[in-house]
């Protein structure tokens, strides 16, 4: 980033803990160079008693919005003044934005939107089809609720925690009554036969991310075929290991770096009201 914080610099924030991992920054950051956009994107590791404080720290501070992360999406919700359809049904919040006169709160999900937006550059034809989605807690109940959003013939969920699992079908069966939703049991054999007649296999668990990069949700490759789209949302690293058992049988594959750049994208849409450079970013991210 070039050295342009200057006296009229506005501020873009991301509230969080921890943060230090978050290429947030230098995405933004580098959309704004891109586009000569006089802000800045800055990390604020915030504590969870700490989120009313910051909150309003934004306000006085003039922030035009801010990303939320762990732990604050959900509790986000208590400071909003408006909310979008789609996450007042998802029941969290990961971009919010700030009316610069009446410092009124929207907020925004832009973690399921971003994930569709990812399938549909893909041209993975999900909607109406039989989808498998490991994982619905953070990222992963905002896909699986925007995946019914968006029109999912049939959504089956493996969760190692049955009561989150539960209110997820809950929230769909209540809200999406053309959409099928089931809980899988813990059995690698029952994923596998659930597999054989679906579109698509998503990992939204932390199971392959850095730090974890020896763990997958599934043991062996032959629970896969090769007729599945595999979409692992971790991005780093680029390939895990359960992608590496996606290519091994044949299936077409996606990383999270599309996810995380689209749900940006989609933020800064929210923001300024114009499409994030996202070929640019893409490259300062992961080629420069």
């Amino acid at each position: 980033m070039s050295n342009r914080i200057q006296g009229t610099t506005g501020l873009i924030g991301l509230i969080g803990n921890p943060l230090k991992h978050s290429r947030s920054p230098h995405m933004h950051n580098s959309a704004f160079d891109k586009l000569k956009l006089d802000y800045v994107y800055l990390c604020f590791e915030v504590m969870e008693e700490g989120l009313d404080g910051a909150i309003n720290a934004l306000k006085i501070l003039n922030a035009k919005g801010s990303n939320i992360t762990f732990p604050h999406k959900q509790a986000v919700l208590n400071y909003l003044n408006h909310i979008s359809e789609d996450a007042k049904i998802i029941g969290s919040v990961n971009t919010i934005e700030i009316n610069p006169k009446t410092k009124e709160i929207t907020g925004y999900n832009t973690d399921g939107r971003g994930f569709i937006a990812s399938l549909d550059e893909q041209n993975v034809g999900f909607r109406g089809k039989k989808v498998v989605l490991c994982g619905v807690g953070g990222a992963g109940r905002a896909i699986s609720i925007q995946l019914a959003y968006e029109g999912v013939g049939e959504l089956c969920i493996k969760e190692v925690n049955k009561e989150l699992a539960n209110e997820i079908k809950r929230i769909i069966d209540t809200t999406f009554k053309t959409v099928k939703v089931r809980i899988l049991d813990d059995s690698e054999e029952t994923l596998k036969e659930e597999l054989k007649a679906s579109k698509l296999f998503i990992n939204a668990t932390p199971l392959g991310m850095k730090g974890r990069e020896d763990k997958c949700v599934i043991s062996r490759k032959d629970v896969l075929n090769k007729d599945l789209f595999v979409y692992d949302i971790v991005y780093d690293p680029r390939e895990t290991i359960l992608l590496k058992y996606a290519k091994e049988m044949g299936c077409r594959t996606s990383n999270g770096i599309n996810m995380m750049i689209w749900q940006g994208a989609i933020a800064f849409k929210i923001w300024f009201g114009v499409d994030m450079p996202q070929d640019y970013v893409r490259k300062e991210l992961f080629e420069g």
